[in-house]
């Protein structure tokens, strides 16, 4: 049996657990959440262990509102990584009659990669901006996809929504400023920091927010 100063908590009880301590520790750092904002920054601090998102998340005005009028629409959400497709929770869409997908690996998106020369999250969002729907689009990997994007919304394509958390160190923080400068409803998390699993967190923490739990 292992030793040590281990706290035994219930398997159910342990995400409850994990959120106090959130609480306490941003009470202790005297940070001060918006009411709108903090179960989203509070999920994805969950899911990083990192208080700087506290500061580097960035809402724009009004976002809530937007994102619950989209909703309304029965929106498509585009991911640009399998993973962050993966970590979105099932139930919370199903419960509000949202579909998820990602296009990373179709065949022709990949056939079609090699054959340019570009990266498949660019054609995948090509290809989602031809789809007549609402589309919240999830980036958390791939800052070409926001790039991408923002070449469409140049040529008057206007997305529903866009949570734009890519994380690496080649035209990461350029390509979210994109989406920052744009007049997109949006949840950016400023400098190199983001990711998948993030990105998941970001669209879970909306959902719950919004009747999926």
């Amino acid at each position: 049996m292992m030793n040590g100063n281990f706290t035994h908590i219930k398997p159910a009880d342990i995400e409850t657990e994990s959120f106090r301590i959130i609480e306490k520790e941003l009470e202790n750092r005297k940070i001060r959440l918006r009411a709108d904002q903090a179960p989203i920054i509070k999920r994805v601090i969950h899911t990083t262990a990192d208080f700087e998102y506290a500061d580097s998340l960035v809402f724009s005005e009004n976002f809530m509102e937007k994102f619950r009028k989209v909703l309304d629409e029965k929106p498509l959400i585009v991911t640009d990584t399998n993973m962050a497709l993966a970590g979105i929770n099932k139930a919370a869409l199903s419960k509000l009659g949202v579909e998820a997908v990602c296009f990373m690996a179709e065949k022709e998106i990949m056939a079609e990669s090699k054959k340019l020369g570009v990266t498949r999250a660019s054609l995948s969002i090509k290809k989602a901006c031809e789809i007549e729907r609402p589309i919240i689009f999830t980036v958390g990997n791939a800052p070409t996809a926001l790039i991408e994007l923002k070449e469409h919304m140049d040529r008057g394509y206007k997305p529903s929504f866009v949570i734009a958390v890519p994380v690496g160190f080649v035209n990461v923080v350029e390509a979210k400023e994109l989406i920052l400068e744009s007049e997109v409803p949006y949840i950016v998390n400023r400098g190199r920091k983001g990711g998948s699993t993030v990105a998941a967190a970001i669209v879970n923490a909306l959902l719950y927010m919004n009747g999926g739990r």
